[in-house]
């Protein structure tokens, strides 16, 4: 039985919040990545531990807040994430577009990819026309398009 509270003890101590781990690998900046990797604390909850054994004390979750621009990576694809809080995002869409047509699917600046979830279509001309995400109702998202005269609607794709 001590084996198995000092296997616990251990991996409890080796495992660090897989949230966080996650937030850090997205962060582009050499030293914020670090800075964010050092925050990560390192424990299990004290109660884990066998009597007698050494506890370690609770951890707090480091005090990680998501930028704007992690909120936007994950809009479109935010289950139950703080991206869910966002109603829009505005990019653009990179070099020469044509328009759209029924599933196709767009690379946007921010290196999103979304798909044409409609039947609509549009023969277009533009170089690097913004865009605007934006939610409708019940979690539909829209994709509004500078030059465009209709907004299809979208789902993301990656």
């Amino acid at each position: 039985m001590k084996s198995l509270w000092v296997l616990l003890f251990v991996s409890g101590a080796a495992m660090a919040d897989d949230a966080a781990m996650l937030r850090c690998r997205q962060l582009t900046d050499g030293p914020a990545r670090l800075s964010c990797y050092d925050a990560i604390q390192l424990g299990g909850p004290a109660s884990a531990t066998a009597p007698g054994a050494p506890a370690i004390a609770a951890s707090a979750a480091p005090s990680y807040a998501p930028t704007k621009a992690d909120l936007e990576r994950g809009f479109g694809n935010e289950h139950n994430s703080p991206a869910a809080k966002l109603e829009f995002i505005e990019t653009s869409i990179v070099g020469e577009f044509d328009g759209w047509v029924p599933k196709q699917r767009i690379r946007l600046a921010n290196g999103q990819v979304w798909m044409i979830a409609d039947d609509s279509q549009a023969n277009l001309d533009l170089v690097n026309p913004k865009v605007r995400l934006e939610k409708g109702m019940l979690g539909v998202i829209y994709m509004d398009i500078e030059g465009a005269s209709t907004a299809p609607r979208v789902k993301r794709v990656k």
